[in-house]
């Protein structure tokens, strides 16, 4: 408890050094949406930002991404294009990418990052920002707070609990006013009001089709899960909860053996037994392979998710941006 003191005292200062630091820049010519988790670990922001994106250009927006790029080998701004290498761009930016084909840049800096997009592509008229929620030296018009299953934990904050922040006693408040949560489970995790995303498996596709655009196919997971009657498949996920993508699988019908491995590991030296002929695989690990990988071991199956935020949601979202004043907000 008394080091979970200290972290909100250096958390705070350093997100009050953020806001002070941002407030003297020059605003951005585009309004920005940060999408983050009070918790630590993964909540579901990456397909909660590829699902937001997709549904704000359906709204007539023209969006672009910023992301910090978490696990990449440098922290200097690049863009990321559909060649670069997971490595270099982090697995969940290149995913954003391919997913979406939204400009993205990442960098350490993410004020830096938006300020490079808009120079680069003047079409761009808003910012979605993943995973910067405690990076206040990004001002936003709006956030999407995301929360899974384990909703707020003990409510303390680190290292004594989960949290990168407290909850907030009321809500909304002036300054949370423009936030939405999302929640990534069946039902909501905390007290906070919000809306549940429904996520469902939109199907399977061979790795190398994949790489080439073609989308996933309802009728290949329905062929998988029939031949697994047979045989159970093999599943591997690098993801932060392994055995959501599990029981999704097994909620399908599949008959499947595990290998949960951890968060952003790498696909350098394939992680599967020898002798496997089918592994079925998340999006997010499919970006670190390549399409002649299908070729060279066990047959690699991509499971799609297909994942929705709720129109009343993206309703919310829309006017906040509509409104916003460039007035600096903190989730």
């Amino acid at each position: 408890m008394p080091l979970s003191g200290l972290y909100l005292l250096v958390s705070g200062w350093q997100r009050w050094l953020g806001r002070r630091w941002a407030r003297r820049q020059p605003p951005l010519r585009a309004p920005v949406i940060v999408v983050g988790n009070l918790i630590v670990g993964g909540a579901g922001k990456t397909p909660t930002t590829m699902a937001l994106v997709q549904a704000l250009r359906q709204q007539g927006w023209q969006p672009g991404v910023v992301s910090r790029g978490y696990g990449r080998r440098s922290d200097a701004l690049l863009e990321v294009t559909p060649s670069t290498p997971a490595p270099l761009s982090g697995d969940e930016p290149l995913l954003i990418r391919l997913r979406t084909g939204a400009p993205l840049w990442v960098g350490r800096d993410r004020h830096a990052a938006a300020r490079a997009l808009l120079e680069a592509y003047p079409e761009v008229d808003l910012l979605v920002a993943d995973d910067g929620l405690q990076h206040t030296r990004l001002p936003r018009a709006a956030s999407v707070i995301v929360f899974d299953g384990r909703g707020a934990g003990n409510g303390l904050p680190l290292p004594a609990g989960p949290l990168r922040q407290l909850l907030p006693r009321r809500w909304p408040t002036s300054s949370l006013a423009p936030c939405e949560v999302i929640y990534n489970a069946d039902r909501p995790s905390t007290s906070l009001p919000g809306h549940c995303a429904k996520r469902s498996l939109a199907g399977a596709v061979a790795l190398d089709m994949w790489w080439r655009g073609q989308p996933a196919d309802p009728a290949c997971l329905r062929t998988l899960t029939e031949r697994s009657m047979n045989q159970a498949m093999l599943a591997c996920a690098a993801i932060a909860e392994p055995e959501r993508f599990f029981l999704q699988l097994e909620q399908a019908g599949m008959h499947i053996q595990r290998l949960p491995l951890p968060d952003h590991a790498d696909f350098d030296t394939p992680p599967w037994p020898t002798g496997v002929t089918d592994v079925l695989i998340t999006e997010k690990d499919a970006v670190k392979l390549r399409p002649e990988d299908h070729r060279t071991g066990p047959r690699l199956w991509v499971v799609a998710l297909d994942f929705q935020i709720p129109k009343e949601a993206i309703r919310a979202l829309t006017r906040s941006l509509r409104q916003d004043t460039s007035v600096h907000h903190d989730c």
